[in-house]
């Protein structure tokens, strides 16, 4: 082969290099647009998890309105009164309420409590509202956890001091008490709490 055939055979084949070149470019072009592809999925939630479904017996907030609010159950001298419904959804009942945005509910416990107390020497009766933010899920709720409610609230009035009940402090501690009673049960049976305080109806201590 002569010089000159030479130097043209050697013009003719393509350099490996720019073939290597080329390969790299179409690659990186192919992720790119791939990468761009898997964002735009991305932001219109192709990929996105799914939002859990919201439980539908979960008990929500209900709003304040100008109306008073009533009574949501029967208890002595009240008569029934419609259950209410919220509409603001919580993802669990131990969240901070703001009392001037929500309506509260007062459910009239209808029978007393009687305890002895814890030294033995008296007894304590009581009658008492539970107060809730949420809807009417969580009266029917205490009405379907009547009796380990009850067993609750017995235990906690039998381990009374009657020397701490005698001032406002001890009663106000027992309303806390009570409240956490409640909620536990409440808690343990439906998932969810929802009482805000316990108020006393009539409280007989001797």
């Amino acid at each position: 082969m002569s010089k000159t055939e030479k130097d043209n055979s050697e013009k003719d084949r393509p350099k490996s290099g720019g073939k290597k070149k080329l390969l790299l470019m179409a690659g990186g072009a192919l992720l790119l647009a791939g990468g761009s592809a898997g964002a735009a999925i991305y932001a219109t939630g192709g990929f996105a998890p799914k939002a859990a479904k919201e439980d539908p017996n979960r008990p929500k907030l209900v709003l304040r309105s100008e109306e008073p609010a009533e009574l949501a159950a029967e208890g002595e001298g009240h008569k029934q009164a419609p259950l209410k419904e919220g509409t603001v959804s919580v993802p669990n009942d131990r969240i901070k309420v703001d009392p001037a945005k929500y309506e509260i509910t007062y459910f009239a416990v209808e029978q007393p409590f009687t305890a002895n107390l814890a030294d033995g020497s008296g007894f304590i009766q009581i009658g008492i509202s539970l107060a809730t933010y949420y809807d009417g899920k969580v009266i029917t709720n205490i009405k379907r956890q009547d009796v380990p409610i009850r067993s609750a609230v017995l235990m906690t009035l039998s381990e009374q001091d009657p020397a701490v009940l005698s001032t406002a402090q001890g009663k106000q501690m027992l309303q806390r008490e009570l409240t956490r009673a409640i909620n536990t049960v409440l808690r343990q049976k439906e998932g969810f709490g929802g009482i805000d305080n316990v108020y006393f109806n009539s409280l007989v201590i001797q």
